[in-house]
């Protein structure tokens, strides 16, 4: 009986939808992130390596939702594979120094246990420095959209460190929620447009002035028209020019949003 099972149990490790399973390519001394962890960079590092777990089935050996077996257990030697497969895919996605202070941890989920307790909790001083980072951001004569994807990756790094307050009353119905999220979209909004070039203050005026309150979206659709409409060739005593030849291209993602005739020509 007890031959059938752990004949049953191999079986099952065998297949792809097990988290037992390894692929025949797997090693251990594989880079299976763009960038391997440093002391700056925890976040980003732990979200690609999250990532690349899940695709392969082993988030369990991490998260401690598989326990090391018995060493009785015809799960004990797959379990001890994988384990051993996925603290080499860790360990080689670090820095020298990094990996030095864990390369004596018994399991996996020690590993990422260590690694959360020393760069995943919020410190004064990282805090300061995004913050600072954001009020840094400036357009400074790149693209708008080259724009607008620096303060996202700024805006991303601080919604993984600050997180928001919930409401914890069961039968809420206080639309905290969205109210947070509304203000959050108002203050990512201002920051954008703080950090546009000089010549940009009459749009910036006229989009602080509209009712209701316009989206970061419909803001950086209209900051790319003003962009399309410069001085090139006088139209109807307007001057219109072009500075992006690729307009249609950095302004795709933002949609399809015109220009009110009052925004057209500054």
């Amino acid at each position: 009986m007890a031959g059938g099972e752990e004949m049953s149990n191999k079986n099952e490790n065998n297949t792809t939808n097990s988290p037992y399973y390894i692929h025949a390519s797997d090693y251990p001394k594989q880079m299976q992130v763009n960038d391997p962890l440093t002391d700056n960079n925890y976040n980003d590092w732990s979200q690609a390596m999250l990532n690349f777990l899940f695709a392969k089935n082993k988030v369990d050996f991490i998260d401690g939702t598989i326990q090391r077996p018995e060493d009785k257990s015809s799960n004990y030697m797959p379990w001890m594979r994988c384990d051993a497969m996925v603290k080499g895919w860790l360990t080689t996605a670090m820095e020298k120094n990094i990996r030095g202070n864990v390369k004596y941890a018994n399991t996996t989920s020690e590993i990422w246990v260590d690694l959360q307790e020393r760069f995943g909790k919020e410190s004064a001083p990282r805090d300061y420095e995004l913050k600072q980072s954001l009020t840094n951001t400036h357009q400074e004569g790149i693209f708008i959209s080259a724009y607008h994807t620096k303060l996202q990756g700024v805006w991303d790094e601080i919604q993984s460190v600050f997180h928001a307050p919930r409401c914890t009353y069961n039968k809420c119905d206080c639309d905290i929620g969205k109210r947070l999220n509304k203000a959050k979209e108002n203050e990512r909004l201002y920051e954008f447009l703080k950090g546009l070039n000089g010549e940009f203050s009459t749009i910036r005026t006229q989009i602080l002035s509209m009712k209701p309150t316009p989206t970061l979206e419909t803001a950086c659709h209209l900051v790319c028209n003003i962009l399309f409409f410069q001085e090139d060739q006088q139209i109807g005593g307007f001057a219109l020019k072009s500075l992006d030849p690729t307009f249609s291209l950095h302004c795709a993602p933002f949609g399809g949003i015109k220009l009110q005739p009052s925004l057209m020509f500054l």
